[in-house]
């Protein structure tokens, strides 16, 4: 007698830098996320999708939760509320470093859902026993439906306790998606975000917070990609410091992202970066729903 088919939609939510991205990556076998130590690397909302013979989980990434100081901001908290609303299990991602009632107002929404919480708190290989085991008590009072997992993304401990408590509790459905797809982004949107890593990596201070990607052109030929992209700033001293002295700086920030898309693509890939003014793009309805941050 074949089993029944469990399938549904896991929103992995929780506050910036607490490890997020890392887990879904590693839940799901790709590198579809990108991962940095600054807050506000995610933007989007990004799907990782792992089936097997007689289940399909859908993983959702989203950003972290802040309290917004400008539209795209906003619109950043508007995937967080929207994942929250359509999930059919949640995990709530913490860890052994943040203050744990951070942004308590989203601990207290999660207080009020029917559907299963799965609370991982991260980094425990970064802790100790005793701190973890006072942290677990602290969540069990605060969301005592949960369970609460002690995990460390970076050194794949717990994920197997993650993913099979994820799929006792997905519900009985058939697939939501083929078999075979493992997210619903195209490689423009992969080749953007591998972009917007680079700058997050090589450029400090307001720079990667004015920065947004976009991809002109992309043209697969039987050799390569040619691939051509433009990033926006917002002011004239911001597109200077992106560039660097003769260039060299946007050289770096070229090679680099060249070299992470051949190994993501499999393919070889020829780059063109330019870079463009647009002071009001974090503001703009019209612009960011050219980036894809409103409906």
């Amino acid at each position: 007698m074949s089993k029944e088919h469990r399938a549904g939609f896991v929103n992995i939510i929780g506050n910036p830098n607490v490890g997020k991205s890392t887990l879904m990556n590693v839940l799901v076998g790709e590198k579809l996320c990108i991962v940095t130590a600054k807050a506000q690397t995610t933007r989007h909302r990004i799907m990782g999708i792992v089936s097997g013979e007689d289940y399909q989980i859908v993983y959702s990434d989203t950003p972290g939760i802040l309290k917004p100081n400008y539209r795209l901001q906003k619109n950043m908290m508007d995937f967080v509320d929207g994942a929250i609303g359509d999930a059919d299990i949640i995990l709530y991602v913490t860890d052994t470093v943040e203050k744990p009632d951070k942004n308590g107002e989203y601990v207290a929404k999660l207080r009020d859902l029917n559907c299963p919480i799965i609370l991982v708190i991260n980094k425990i290989d970064i802790s100790d026993q005793p701190k973890v085991m006072a942290l677990m008590a602290w969540w069990k009072e605060q969301l005592p439906a949960a369970l609460i997992i002690p995990a460390s993304a970076q050194e794949r401990f717990n994920l197997d306790s993650i993913f099979d408590a994820i799929v006792e509790r997905l519900p009985v459905c058939p697939p939501w998606y083929d078999k075979d797809t493992f997210t619903d982004r195209n490689l423009r949107f992969f080749a953007s975000e591998i972009i917007r890593e680079k700058i997050l990596l090589n450029y400090g201070e307001e720079i990667p917070y004015s920065c947004e990607v976009e991809i002109e052109s992309f043209k697969e030929g039987a050799e390569r990609y040619e691939i051509g992209a433009v990033i926006y700033v917002m002011r004239d001293s911001q597109k200077g410091i992106l560039i660097g002295k003769g260039g060299a700086a946007m050289k770096r920030l070229g090679t680099q992202a060249r070299l992470e898309m051949e190994d993501f693509f499999q393919k070889k890939v020829f780059l063109s970066l330019f870079v463009k003014v647009d002071p009001d793009w974090r503001e703009s309805r019209k612009e960011l729903r050219r980036f894809g941050y409103e409906e």
